[in-house]
């Protein structure tokens, strides 16, 4: 086993060319299947919180009942900030062990609750769970998965969020029908779905070894280099033969610099401003699209076409299938055509169908069946444009950091995310006026397509390298020089 002391003096390492060079096995899979639940979890407690089967048993009003969803996303921005910083500390497993064992035994107990107030406190805690798991995930993902995948597998894990809004809709249909089950255990019932698979996926996620990139710019390359033997051995015995990797492919390591806050600020500030921007004008313009979409959709439909509050979850269906079905469909583009056209592609024509909708919707001319079928075309290309948002800010930053960027910019998202509903709500008012709405839809139409212009102009292409080769570790050696803060173009 390894120390601290190993890296100080530089050592060379085939650490990351090894994992990258790996043909896609069941050892991928297992990564897949075990990391991936984390957004069908949050899916699902978003749509079984929605839905408010517990607000008259609990004496709840909708005003309350709004603030239990905000009390879960003040959680995940607080869990994602403070887990992102002690991911990137101690380890990627530690965390995706801890954080899956905070949302499930608060989402348990949360199903337990007597009162609101202890309604909100184990809410908020589930939401610190889910939001740590968002940092923890993505950051596993990226390095345990070969780079010539990673687009693909990143992208379609994200949208898997919309699996999960699916599976709670289609529980609420069963656990909030009072001929089915009693009013008063229903909505209990559901908040224990969530902990009953993760606890599956708790076991599986023991078997999934620590990040060797991790391991190997922490001081413990031989650790490091161990974990790659064991992952090569068993690849190897599914009858895979693998190639040598050359020695020009080797990294020098060193001893990484402590990260201060300071420090971390100058990286993303001065060293990285250009990828700074770019992550954040993704993330925000994503966030506020979709929180203003979403949180309005039976709203819309109520108001403006009549479709009755009971009635709206079949409207949701294809809506949720359509974002499950755009990442699995668009994101191996993402590692073929490109990052940067695809990111353009995705969001401007998430942008324009949106625009389009918006005039059709302002002239009359949309039934709630159509309008929703414009929402499911326009989201069939945002779910990945979304997806990519998350793609992109893990991977264009140090190693050393990955964690503490997507927590900043998730928060930052979130923060953007949280005003929409209120606007957008606002805009819809009473469904006598669609003036308002159309300005609305017009403006959600435009940053989308300005997040897809920032990102052609200021992205990387990224597809198929190496995470150390679109940004140096902070432990690498000084043998070459890392590359400048501009887009690499193709």
């Amino acid at each position: 086993m390894s120390t601290t002391a190993e890296t100080a003096t530089p050592r060379v390492s085939l650490v990351p060319s090894r994992m990258d060079r790996l043909p896609w096995t069941k050892f991928h899979w297992s990564v897949v299947i075990g990391l991936g639940v984390s957004w069908i979890l949050d899916g699902l407690e978003i749509q079984i919180v929605s839905s408010a089967g517990f607000q008259s048993t609990l004496h709840m009003s909708s005003t309350e009942v709004g603030v239990t969803g905000t009390v879960y996303l003040i959680g995940q921005v607080v869990g994602a900030l403070f887990f992102g910083r002690l991911t990137d500390k101690i380890g990627r497993k530690k965390l995706f062990i801890i954080t899956l064992a905070v949302y499930l035994v608060a989402s348990g107990i949360a199903g337990l609750s007597f009162s609101m107030w202890f309604l909100f406190l184990f809410r908020f805690i589930a939401g610190l769970g889910i939001g740590g798991e968002y940092t923890a995930i993505n950051s596993a993902i990226d390095e345990l998965i070969p780079s010539r995948y990673r687009g693909r597998v990143d992208i379609a894990v994200n949208g898997t969020y919309w699996g999960g809004a699916a599976l709670g809709a289609s529980a609420n249909l069963f656990l909030l029908n009072p001929d089915v089950i009693s009013q008063s255990w229903g909505w209990r019932l559901g908040f224990f779905i969530g902990p009953v698979l993760g606890l599956v996926i708790i076991y599986l996620r023991r078997h999934i070894p620590e990040s060797p990139r991790w391991l190997m710019t922490h001081g413990k390359l031989d650790e490091a280099e161990q974990t790659v033997d064991a992952i090569e051995a068993q690849v190897e015995r599914e009858g895979v033969t693998l190639e040598p990797v050359p020695q020009s492919r080797a990294m020098s390591i060193v001893e990484a610099p402590k990260l201060s806050f300071s420090v971390v600020a100058g990286i993303f500030l001065k060293k990285y401003p250009r990828r700074t921007f770019l992550g954040f004008t993704m993330m925000v313009t994503q966030s506020f699209l979709y929180n203003a979409i979403f949180f309005t959709y039976a709203l819309v439909l109520h108001n403006f076409y009549h479709i009755s509050d009971s009635s709206t979850s079949y409207y949701f269906f294809p809506f949720a299938i359509g974002n499950l079905i755009g990442p699995l469909v668009l994101g191996p583009f993402f590692d073929t055509i490109g990052r940067r056209k695809m990111i353009l592609g995705t969001y401007g024509f998430a942008g324009i169908v949106l625009a389009v909708s918006a005039a059709l919707f302002s002239a009359g001319s949309l039934t709630a069946t159509t309008q929703t079928i414009f929402w499911c075309v326009s989201f069939f290309f945002a779910s990945a444009g979304a997806s990519s948002a998350y793609l992109t800010v893990s991977e264009i930053f140090p190693l050393e950091l990955r964690g503490q960027a997507i927590s900043y910019f998730f928060a930052i998202g979130q923060v953007a995310g949280a005003i929409a509903p209120t606007v957008f709500g606002s805009l819809v008012g009473d469904g006598t006026a669609r003036g308002p709405l159309v300005i609305g839809y017009y403006f959600g139409s435009a940053i989308m397509i300005i997040g897809g212009l920032v990102a052609w102009f200021f992205g990387i292409n990224s597809e198929g390298m190496s995470l150390e080769d679109i940004a140096d570790p902070l432990s690498k050696g000084p043998s070459s020089d890392g590359p400048a803060d501009e887009p690499v173009r193709s």
